[in-house]
């Protein structure tokens, strides 16, 4: 009987830690995500050296390979290899990785030009991006702008207008042009070219290089190394970074309410992948991870969910057809409801 009695203490002593453990937030569980924001720089450097040699030879092999099939298979691979090389420079531009690197700096800065991601524009974005995920604004800095159905009731038609547009599917899927040659690029230099003058640099390098493909080996060269790479690449990211904080069942927090570790696990979406996708996205998919601590390297991710119990159950979305026809549905904020809605809920209720 004693022995039974030590036992159940026992049990119910475990099951108190695993309760607070359970519903650790705020510092804690900040504290808790810290101990994986810590790099291993070789580690850093074979992912990056593999991914941008993969990359690399995928281009030239685009380019040069005498059967155009291949040529179309490997510019499919050179795109997804593209998005890979760009987490890796998201997480160099949030010094998660390589961050004391000369080497990596130009590295990088090389990839920047290629695949219209200038660091001034972009680390400006979407440092304020990191800092108002979870709030309404229509203000559309470094994401896809969200507003109320309320906000949805009272605005012109133009206003209106504008938000379709910069929420709409070909926004994402011609996000080489809209959101990298656009919005990243173009907007930021005609906004303040003295500061974002690292955007006209990156333009005219990327426009540089199309010229050269295309003088020593047409349209076709022009084609299979760059923009249909660009093409997939942009799609795949846009819609990553459209869909991690724009799904069915994501919460706007209230100013008042707001803390990073609430946005991050409320408001950033766990986007389901198979192996394959994990690794051609670099984990991207543990969007809430990244948001709680951005210095956490992309491949220490899954290893972050797995030790810590509040990061398992995040909002979850997929690339099923049905979960991205859902995004592209999740298109206001009802505060009443206390969830994203469509355009066609919103007209009935008005």
């Amino acid at each position: 009987m004693r022995i039974t009695n030590t036992s159940k203490q026992a049990n119910k002593a475990d099951s108190s830690v695993e309760h607070h453990v359970e519903n650790r937030a705020g510092r804690k569980l900040l504290k808790a995500a810290e101990a994986f924001a810590v790099e291993s720089v070789a580690r850093s450097w074979w992912h990056v050296g593999s991914t941008f040699s993969l990359m690399i030879a995928a281009l030239i092999g685009a380019g040069m390979a005498p059967w155009w099939p291949l040529q179309v298979a490997l510019s499919i691979l050179a795109g997804l290899l593209l998005v890979r090389a760009f987490i890796t420079y998201h997480d160099y531009m949030h010094k998660a990785i390589l961050h004391d690197s000369q080497l990596a700096k130009w590295l990088f800065r090389l990839y920047a030009a290629f695949a219209l991601t200038p660091p001034r524009s972009w680390r400006k974005s979407h440092n304020y991006h990191h800092g108002h995920v979870g709030k309404i604004t229509d203000a559309c800095i470094g994401a896809f702008p969200i507003i109320t159905t309320k906000m949805w009731q009272v605005a012109s038609k133009w206003q209106r207008l504008q938000y379709r547009i910069q929420r709409h599917p070909l926004i994402v899927l011609l996000g080489y042009i809209t959101i990298f040659a656009y919005s990243i690029c173009l907007e930021s230099l005609f906004r303040n070219p003295a500061r974002h003058w690292d955007s006209g640099l990156v333009l005219l390098i990327h426009a540089a290089l199309i010229s050269v493909l295309w003088i020593f080996g047409g349209f076709s060269l022009v084609l299979f190394v760059v923009f249909l790479p660009m093409l997939i690449a942009s799609a795949l990211g846009s819609y990553l970074f459209f869909a991690q904080h724009s799904f069915e069942h994501m919460n706007i927090l209230k100013s008042e309410d707001w803390t990073f570790d609430r946005a991050a696990l409320e408001s950033s979406s766990y986007l389901k992948l198979n192996r394959i996708m994990r690794w051609f996205t670099g984990n991207i998919g543990y969007h809430h991870i990244h948001h709680l601590n951005v210095r956490i390297p992309f491949y220490r991710l899954p290893e972050a969910m797995e030790a810590i119990p509040e990061l398992q159950s995040p909002p979850t979305t997929t690339l099923k057809l049905r979960d991205i026809i859902n995004c592209f549905r999740s298109s206001l904020w009802d505060e009443n409801l206390q969830r994203m809605v469509s355009f066609r809920y919103a007209k009935q209720m008005a």
